[in-house]
């Protein structure tokens, strides 16, 4: 990965702590930051050709210099080496922040729902965005445990190897143990739509052993660990991210080209998790 670490800057004060996440993150990355800030039509513009808001320009936006230099600075403190861009862009947020993270390496948004001084919603801009981002979503929330592991969260085969491949890399940047957990025979594994799959647990269990094993010998600082979640996966899944400081989880992509809402591990992921979630397009 060698796009830079996209985060949208909404000039609220809970944002100023996922825009100090994403610099650590470009900085784990060895990456850019583009701090990206949407704003709406001006007033009594044409409806075309209408060019992207300068970030020091002068008139109705102007402001919007004051709250970028506000994020820079807490993204300087929190990661002093990595180099910083930052913009202005016409448009509504969610797709102002598809369309530039096309080319980026993470794109990292909040979820507390915080309104700020800018456009950005987070709840319903994380919502958005993961289901329609083809590269991974860092979505900021809960309380991490700084020591904790990465949790890794296995739920079929097909939401395997581009997930854990990020989680290794993460944990490994981290200084982390990996921990990686299965989820079966439960119904947050149910496809969209779809009755309950059947038990395919041995299939996965090769594909699972061959694709860590792979990872193992890639990332031979990583520590790793596998367990299996009993009981009602939402639950189970919850009380495992309380004691993590990052879950990964696999998105299917056909989720993405039907327009279909994600499935119930990584909604509960997504609004309920204890700790940062990233979202994985397998």
């Amino acid at each position: 990965m060698s796009g830079p670490v996209v985060v949208g800057v909404d000039g609220s004060r809970s944002n100023l702590a996922v825009v100090e996440c994403a610099a650590r993150e470009a900085e784990r990355l060895g990456v850019d930051l583009e701090l990206t800030q949407a704003v709406g039509w001006p007033a009594g513009a044409g409806r075309f050709g209408i060019p992207s808001w300068e970030a020091g320009g002068t008139g109705g936006h102007a402001s919007t210099s004051g709250l970028l230099a506000e994020a820079e600075r807490s993204a300087r403190g929190a990661a002093p080496g990595v180099r910083i861009s930052r913009g202005v862009l016409v448009g509504a947020p969610g797709t102002v922040l598809e369309r530039e993270s096309r080319a980026a390496s993470l794109t990292v948004v909040g979820s507390d729902g915080a309104r700020g001084r800018g456009t950005l919603r987070d709840d319903s801009l994380a919502g958005h965005l993961s289901g329609c981002l083809s590269g991974p979503l860092l979505v900021v929330r809960g309380r991490p445990n700084p020591v904790g592991p990465v949790l890794l969260v296995i739920h079929g085969a097909s939401t395997l190897r581009r997930a854990a491949e990020f989680a290794f890399a993460e944990a490994s940047a981290r200084g982390a143990e990996l921990v990686c957990v299965r989820l079966r025979n439960i119904s947050a594994t149910r496809p969209y739509g779809g009755p309950a799959p059947a038990d395919t647990g041995d299939e996965e269990d090769v594909a699972l052993t061959e694709a860590l094993s792979e990872l193992r010998e890639r990332y031979p600082d990583v520590t790793l660990r596998c367990r299996r979640l009993q009981g009602r996966s939402r639950r189970a899944l919850v009380q495992a991210s309380g004691d993590s400081r990052l879950l990964v989880v696999g998105v299917r992509d056909r989720y993405r080209f039907a327009r279909l809402p994600l499935d119930p591990v990584c909604q509960t992921a997504l609004h309920e998790a204890d700790c940062p979630v990233a979202l994985v397009r397998c």
